[in-house]
């Protein structure tokens, strides 16, 4: 990476609170921008989603909110409402909101508003069920996106309840398109001089996190259901129990399956007419699981990571976050930092430039740590 960070004099506003939008705007102060955090009066309601907190703020958001700046601005108080819509005509290259459907632009601060002000900027909606249709004003949580959008409905143990998988997925998916679309919005107006407006919402994110689950039924009439650790068209491919947790196998091909059953014990399986070929497989998942089961049963996680490895049969243990903290792999690729006034460590982003981890190198602000006049001021 070069000794300036890719987006090293971008100035971004971001109207929003929670997950979505606070994630797009962390990715891009990791990313080298000035990201100006404008809370209300309360701060952000993540700020109080807790126990645990860590430095006086739950840790929801810390993990979400490093290398920006925090301003406390009323929006419905005119003096306020007027220095905000001052700070953004002069200095922000981007907005990026996530507030109720149909709030910025009754203040005045939608797209439309300040586009026509400022024709270079670039501004991202992050709705929640998007720009148009019968669901366009309606407001949205990641929960009921992994219900609406069909997820909970493919997640979890057959004929069990459904569940919520445990990350927020279609919060963070969603600040990933936008951060995608504002990169490429910001890209386009180097060259044409003209910013835009990209939308992006959670149930579509949510949709999107469908589409193979989509093509499936659409190509049988059968609607998908749940796996539990496994995947519907490969087999085997899933956690099975083993003498102290779980290990969890992906022989997604014929050849990975011959070195499973070898590694097993069992080369008997391998010309097993039930078993011959993947679809025979799937057809007959439940017999293959009953011999496997009582096997794995048999060793710890630990000895089974060895085997397979030995036998080139992908596998993984599962693991809990503590396990997962330990990891000499997380370590290796530095994947957490300390920043300076925060007390714990937490995770960057996902990627590498060059061979480096863009990091933001600042804590999540305290509440109104700056002002509007101070950042207009330099």
């Amino acid at each position: 990476m070069t000794d300036a960070p890719p987006l090293a004099g971008i100035v971004v506003v971001e109207l929003g609170q929670s997950v979505a939008a606070p994630f797009v705007g962390q990715l891009l102060a990791d990313l080298g921008a000035l990201v100006i955090k404008v809370e209300k009066p309360g701060g952000d309601d993540a700020r109080a989603w807790g126990p645990p907190f860590i430095d006086g703020a739950a840790a929801t958001f810390q993990a979400l909110n490093r290398g920006k700046r925090s301003v406390v601005c009323d929006l419905r108080d005119p003096a306020q409402h007027a220095l905000l819509t001052r700070l953004v005509l002069e200095r922000a290259d981007v907005v990026l909101q996530n507030m109720r459907p149909g709030q910025v632009d009754s203040l005045g601060l939608g797209a439309e508003a300040l586009c026509a002000r400022k024709p270079s900027l670039v501004y991202c909606n992050i709705g929640a069920f998007g720009r148009r249709g019968p669901l366009a004003e309606r407001p949205g949580y990641d929960p009921l996106m992994q219900a609406f959008g069909g997820i909970m409905s493919v997640t979890g143990e057959p004929g069990r309840p459904p569940v919520r998988v445990g990350p927020s997925i279609v919060d963070i998916g969603t600040g990933l398109w936008a951060a995608i679309g504002i990169v490429l919005a910001l890209y386009r107006r180097a060259s044409s001089g003209a910013g835009g407006v990209v939308d992006v919402s959670l149930f579509e994110t949510a949709a999107a996190w469908m589409g193979p689950f989509a093509l499936q039924f659409l190509a049988s009439g059968t609607l998908p259901g749940k796996q539990g650790t496994g995947q519907a068209g490969i087999v085997p491919y899933r956690a099975y129990a083993t003498a102290d947790g779980h290990v969890v196998v992906a022989a997604g091909n014929n050849e990975l399956y011959r070195r499973f059953c070898t590694a097993l014990a069992h080369p008997e399986w391998i010309d097993d007419p039930r078993f011959a070929t993947n679809p025979d497989r799937v057809a007959s998942a439940a017999h293959l699981d009953a011999l496997v089961e009582p096997v794995m049963a048999g060793r710890p996680n630990a000895a089974w990571g060895s085997i397979f490895d030995a036998a080139g049969v992908p596998c993984a243990p599962v693991q809990d976050v503590g396990q997962l903290l330990a990891h000499e792999q997380v370590g290796a690729l530095g994947l957490l930092a300390s920043l300076p006034g925060l007390s714990q460590p937490v995770m960057g982003p996902a990627l590498s430039l060059d061979d480096e981890r863009p990091f933001a190198q600042t804590a999540p602000p305290a509440l109104g740590e700056t002002t509007i006049e101070a950042l207009l001021a330099g």
